[in-house]
């Protein structure tokens, strides 16, 4: 019989219009993986946050259209890594599936679709290259619970080549654009996580930082750069040091800047807005000599041939969890390690 490989492309999902903001925000901090209260005070948090949150998030909406690009984004990526998987399992057929956490299309959605195009096995492709608790482990908890197929897990890719290959070119895109400034400073922008949750055991800042080194050999050697966080909300300590705070400083150096949104795979509030308007703002008024933003990775070419090599070598391992090394990727000591966590 053939096999028919169902890939879910796992993402963090945003409203497709306005009326879906606040249901969204509730989805979000509802979640055990982002608020780890216990569940009847979780859902007063979460039910308070969507909202007080909801006006000025509609808002930041509205300016993208009205509702989240994420969905037609990742549909994007599907459709090319469709594309780039014809013929390359012999003797399989495969077809890309989306899976959002906190919006349509949800896990179920993904799974019903599966099922209906008749798929003998999945392969859950979360589009968090750096893994996380908040992310990758909530997406394959939520995927476990929605679809009964036999599953192999892509945990994480932080340092593969092609997928440092698109970053290193999103960033030499934009510095082109930008009139090619001497000797800039890049700031890898990744997504900001609570302390406490790194000194748990998460191993998503210590991925980052292989994302990192990754690219940066593949960038003029004469550049400066630095690891930087965004998007903090709420009164707890996070990691850092923040965008805002490199911004200051690169002010205070008087050098320009190449923002690179480094944990995120396709555009959407945090890049449009936070990093588009709101940082460039700061940035402007603290007279940074220039501030280049390089695009998320979408449907890049370089990006898509690494998901495609990445299924490809997932759909052929017996583990039903594995990294991009097909072994484990995080040091030993990291308690939330996907090899040992998510079994």
């Amino acid at each position: 019989m053939t096999r028919r490989i169902a890939v879910i492309l796992s993402n963090l999902g945003g409203p497709d219009g306005q009326a879906a903001v606040r249901p969204f925000l509730f989805n979000l901090f509802n979640d055990r993986w982002i608020i780890s209260a216990p569940a009847p005070v979780r859902f007063l948090i979460a039910l308070l946050i969507s909202t007080t949150r909801a006006k000025s998030a509609r808002e930041n909406y509205a300016k993208m259209g009205g509702g989240s690009p994420i969905v037609p984004e990742t549909q994007a990526q599907a459709d090319a890594l469709d594309r780039a998987l014809a013929g390359r399992i012999p003797g399989a057929e495969v077809k890309c599936f989306l899976a959002m956490r906190y919006w349509k299309p949800f896990a179920a959605d993904a799974a019903r679709g599966a099922a209906d195009w008749g798929a003998t096995e999945a392969v859950l492709l979360p589009l968090y290259p750096q893994f996380s608790s908040t992310t990758t482990r909530s997406a394959m908890e939520a995927w476990r619970k929605a679809a009964s197929l036999p599953t192999k897990i892509l945990c994480c890719y932080p340092a593969g080549a092609h997928f440092a290959k698109a970053h290193a070119d999103a960033i030499l895109a934009a510095w082109h654009k930008g009139g090619r400034p001497t000797k800039p400073r890049v700031l890898f922008s990744a997504h900001g996580l609570p302390k406490r949750t790194i000194d748990q055991g998460d191993s998503y800042q210590w991925q980052v930082e292989q994302t990192v080194a990754a690219v940066r050999p593949l960038l003029p050697a004469d550049w400066d750069f630095q690891i930087c966080f965004q998007s903090r909300v709420g009164p707890l300590e996070w990691i850092g040091p923040s965008t805002e705070e490199e911004i200051d400083r690169a002010a205070s150096d008087g050098i320009g800047v190449i923002v690179s949104p480094i944990a995120f795979v396709s555009e959407h509030i945090e890049t449009l807005v936070e990093l588009d308007e709101e940082y460039a703002e700061i940035a402007h008024e603290k007279g940074v000599p220039y501030y280049l933003r390089a695009a998320a990775l979408g449907a890049a070419p370089a990006f898509i041939e690494a998901l495609a090599d990445l299924t490809v070598r997932a759909a052929g391992r017996p583990h039903s969890v594995a990294s991009e090394t097909g072994e484990r990727l995080c040091p030993t000591g990291f308690g939330l390690c996907p090899m040992d966590s998510v079994g």
